[in-house]
């Protein structure tokens, strides 16, 4: 069997040509073997017809086996001039032919040195394009944390917005006393959620007497 691959007309057929040939040899070999059963098979017949025949059926297979092999050896011989054959002259392309889809290779030719820049440059392409998609991509990342200081930078103008119409209310526009008065505020409000805190304790604690 050829140990050429034979890629380009493997390309072409859509077969390998060593695999169809192979499958031909098999499928030659399967006959013999049939016909050698068959042959068997009728040479018992004619014994059993025959009187005082005196070859047992052990004998005959023995015998049949025997000619298979020396079948099977001038077969090899035979198929290895009919793979040469069909390898090189039936299932083979000629160097100087082309398959329509490698047309345009011919048309624009390609050495060596100019593939491996080509092959260079879109590297240094891809290169571009993972650094171009990163940069994007912390470039939103920087988008997002803007947007969350922009909403925190609203809630705190919000906020003295607020703290001035609280000012306005009380009839004061200095700062200073705003805070103060919120602070004032805020301990109020500490002291009243502590109040609730220990009431609320107490009534637990009533509730696990009863």
């Amino acid at each position: 069997m050829s140990v050429s691959p034979m890629a380009y007309e493997a390309q072409f057929f859509g077969f390998s040509p060593q695999t169809c040939v192979l499958r031909v040899y098999v499928a030659f070999q399967d006959y013999l073997f049939d016909m050698m059963l068959v042959v068997e098979s009728v040479i018992l017949r004619k014994l059993e017809a025959a009187p005082g025949a005196r070859l047992s059926p052990l004998q005959v297979r023995q015998c049949t086996e025997k000619f298979f092999v020396f079948m099977k050896e001038h077969l090899d011989k035979l198929f290895a001039s009919l793979e040469k054959v069909l390898l090189q002259l039936v299932l083979s392309i000629p160097p100087n032919v082309l398959l329509p889809e490698d047309k345009v290779h011919e048309q624009y030719p390609c050495s060596q040195e100019r593939f491996q820049a080509l092959q260079e440059e879109v590297r240094q392409l891809q290169r571009r394009c993972r650094a171009e998609a990163s940069a994007g991509q912390a470039l939103r990342a920087e988008l997002e944390e803007q947007k969350v200081v922009q909403a925190e930078l609203e809630k705190i103008l919000q906020w003295f917005a607020g703290l001035e119409s609280i000012c306005r209310e009380h009839g004061s526009l200095n700062v200073k006393d705003s805070f103060a008065f919120l602070t004032q505020n805020a301990k109020k409000l500490q002291d009243v959620l502590q109040d609730v805190e220990k009431k609320s304790k107490r009534v637990k604690k009533q509730e696990q007497l009863l």
